[in-house]
Order: structure tokens, then sequence, then C-alpha cells
């Protein structure tokens, strides 16, 4: 049971709404939060996706701020809800429908972004839904300051199918000096005190306190400071927390704005949905209290950077780059041995080479090429051996696919398959490298060995139990 500390609690009738109260707001405090799923479009269309799981016996409703976004009502856990298979082969990402918000208000305000800047992105279910709202085009940088967490991160894009997007691992502040109006759009989710999580973490409040609430909007301020910097003029940032206190959300609008009365706009967010009015403040924003939309408590502001400001621009000192552009000979090898043998296809990009490994690099990423460290970048394609290639899962997961040219399964192939387990099936003469499909979907690569396809899916993607559906 969640138990709020009074101040608290003085702090948010003094701001309720007037067609809210309080009642209402610990009470639905005290309710389960609705478990909601996102389609992942670069895998799978929303309607075939409905379909295929209302047939196992999903019950979906939509999520009316997100197109790609259902509530689920299902007897599964969530344990068992990310050791589907169709999780595992990237179809959907399991997602609180409010995050789901921010997103969706950057991409309708902004005009089809190439470069986008996610501020804190991990576990990564915002910069995900971003990168398919750009059809895995342009350029994703997706930065995360808890160096704990970017291999998970890493992991999500993989799973996905996502190219675009490149990590980095700073203090979300260094972006506005190293890459000053650099970018069309940016999100910053920033670090909040998280008030409005404990529907899932009823001990979210445990730590609660006005002086730690002043803290974190120190550090908010720096982050919008530094985020608004790196906007281009007629660019759009969307603030958001999951938190509720006018500290930490509408103040740190108004700082922005005070800090360039001339060059902050705040854009309205009333007719982002049918509903949204609901939601919203006298300046725009969603204020989202827990009970209107039955969801976690969440706050959404949209700024439009009107003309440039000054920023005082620090390059970094960088090494040499490690990477360098791949020989025609080999690009051309690669293509062909993709094409032919596993049914994979080249997207437009540049072909670099580190390390006898071979690496996709999206378009536009040169830019950012000696002006930022980049953590992860590029899609791995494969290894350069004496005798022909190593093909990498994450080629294989994120690389156009023909399925004519695959090994298809059941559920029950997929179900051993992602156990780690070789499985049974007879296709006279094939030999060599095959990528394994679950209703078509990639889930990694096997090798043809007789009468079975010997399991080539990496030891740390196995899993100890796949759920049912």
């Amino acid at each position: 049971m969640v138990q709020f500390p009074q101040a608290f609690l003085d702090s948010i009738e003094a701001i309720l709404p007037a067609h809210l109260n309080l009642d209402d707001f610990v009470a639905i405090s005290q309710q389960p939060l609705r478990r909601a799923i996102r389609v992942n479009t670069l895998k799978i269309s929303v309607a075939e996706f409905e379909q295929g799981m209302t047939a196992q016996g999903w019950r979906l409703t939509p999520v009316p701020w997100c197109a790609q976004g259902f509530w689920l009502d299902r007897d599964n856990d969530d344990n068992q809800l990310g050791n589907t298979p169709e999780h595992l082969a990237g179809l959907y990402y399991i997602q609180e429908a409010s995050s789901m918000m921010p997103p969706t208000a950057l991409f309708a305000l902004a005009n089809a972004p190439q470069h986008v800047l996610d501020v804190a992105s991990a576990p990564g279910s915002k910069t995900s839904q971003m990168a398919a709202l750009m059809g895995n085009e342009g350029v994703l940088i997706a930065n995360e300051y808890s160096s704990s967490r970017i291999k998970s991160l890493h992991a999500n894009m993989q799973r996905l199918g996502i190219r675009n997007v490149s990590l980095t691992h700073f203090d979300g502040k260094v972006f506005g000096p190293t890459l000053p109006e650099q970018f069309d759009a940016i999100l910053l989710d920033a670090p909040c005190s998280g008030e409005g999580t404990v529907r899932k973490d009823p001990d979210a409040m445990n730590n609660w306190s006005m002086e730690a609430i002043h803290s974190i909007a120190d550090v908010q301020k720096s982050l919008i400071d530094s985020a608004f910097a790196a906007l281009k003029p007629g660019g759009v940032m969307v603030y958001s927390t999951c938190t509720l206190l006018s500290e930490e959300n509408q103040a740190i609008c108004w700082y922005l704005k005070q800090q360039f009365p001339e060059q902050v706009e705040f854009i309205s967010l009333a007719e982002l949905f049918p509903g949204a009015e609901r939601a919203c403040t006298e300046e725009g924003f969603l204020h989202i209290w827990p009970q209107i939309y039955d969801s976690e408590g969440f706050f959404v502001a949209a700024i439009r950077k009107t003309g440039s400001i000054d920023t005082e621009h620090k390059p970094p000192h960088l090494r040499a780059f490690p990477f360098a552009h791949a020989k025609r000979k080999q690009i051309a090898e690669l293509s062909e041995y993709f094409d032919s043998q596993l049914g994979l296809t080249l997207p437009a990009g540049q072909i670099m080479e580190r390390e006898n490994t071979l690496w996709w690099f999206p378009e536009g990423l040169e830019q950012y090429i000696g002006k930022i460290r980049m953590n992860r970048l590029g899609i791995r394609l494969a290894e350069v051996h004496k005798h022909g290639f190593k093909t990498q899962h994450e080629a294989i997961m994120s690389l156009p696919l023909a399925s004519n040219k695959t090994a298809q399964l059941d559920r029950e192939q997929a179900t051993q398959y992602l156990m780690g387990r070789d499985v049974i099936m007879n296709n006279p003469g094939a030999k060599g490298e095959v990528i394994v499909t679950f209703d078509g979907h990639p889930l990694g690569l096997a090798k043809w060995v007789k009468n079975k396809l010997k399991n080539g899916l990496p030891r740390e993607l196995v899993r100890d139990k796949i759920s049912v559906c």
C-alpha cells in the first residue's frame, strides 16, 4: 500500500485542478497499473499485430494518444509477457501508456525530423518509439548517463531491429556546448522524483522530501538549458517527467522562458488527442493526473525555439576515430553473400571497417563524427575471415530480409530455438548459415547440419523459459 507523506498530499491538494479531488487521487494510486504494450512498426503493422494476437486470445484496448499503443487485458504476468516469441522477435515493447505521450507530442509537432536527440534514454521505450516514428531513417542520438544501463539500452535497440540510433554516455549538460543548434527535435524526459510511478512502485515515495525535489529541479534546469542550446532554431523540444508537483514541471518550463523570453514559445497540446483538454494547463502543457486516464502520473510540455541563442561552443578532445571506409571489393562480396545466402539487403548508408569487422552506419551520422564521442554506433554486420564472413546477430535483426531464404519455425520450434536448443528440420541439400524466423520475423542465425538447424543464438539471449500465449 502506498504511504503518502502529509506534506506531499498538502502540496498536491493545493495544485489539483478544480474538476479533480484528492480522494480520487489517493484511491487510484492504490490500484495496480494497467499493463500496456506498443507495437513495433519497424517489424509489423498495427493491423497485422492486432489480428495475430487477438487470435492468440489477447484482448487489446487502444491507447488514445498513441496509434501503436494498447492496454492489455490478459492473465499472464509481466515476466511472461517479456518471454513470448513475439516479444523476443521485437514485435512489441512493454511500455507504460503515459510514457508513449512525449514522443507522440514531439513527432506531431516536429516536421519529419532527421536529426533527433534523446537526452536521457534508458531503458529505451521512448527512444525506440521515436526510431519507429522515424522509420529507421535519419539519425537519433540516444544518451544515457548511467553506464550500467547502456548495455540493456543497446540490447533493446538490437531486439527491435533499430539501426538509426547511436548511443552516447554523458551528463546531458554537455550537448548544448558540444553540439549547439544541431538537432531538429529533442526529447528531454528528465530525471525526476518519480511521484507519478507509485502505482507500479509503491516504494517510490519512501525518500520523498521538498529538499530532494529542489535539488532535482536544479539538475532539470541545467539539462533544459543544455537541450535548448542544442536545438536548431525552428526546432521543437518536448520536456517530460513522471512526477506531479509543479516545481519539477511548470516551473522548469517557465525558468527556460525567463532565460530566453524571445526564443521560447510554448505550444499547446490541448488537441494532441481526443480528451487531451482534460489534462491541459493554461500554458498548453499536459499535467496528467493518474485518475484522468487511469495511468501513471506524467507531465508533458512542448517548446518551439523561435530564434538562435548565444552558446559557448566547447569542442571535446577526442581520440582518433577507429573506423575506416570499407574497400569496394569487401562491400561487393558482403552484399553478394548476404543476398545469395541469407536474403539480407544492405540499406542506403556507409559500410565501415574496424579490426576485420564490417559495420553499417546510417546516412547523416558522419556529421557527428569528430564532434562527440559515441559509445555505440552503427550496426555490426559481419566478421571478415579468410574463407568468408561470420554474420552478426544485430545484422539479422535490423536489415531488410527476403523471407523466401529463411528457415521458418512454428511456435514450438521457435520456443526450442529461443531456449538455445537445436531444431530438427529436414531440408535435404541445405548447407551453411540461415536465418530462422517465426511468423516471418527473424529470431537469429542457425547453420544447417544434416537434418537439423544448429543453434546460433548468442548465449546472452538464450532464455530458460518461453511463455506460450
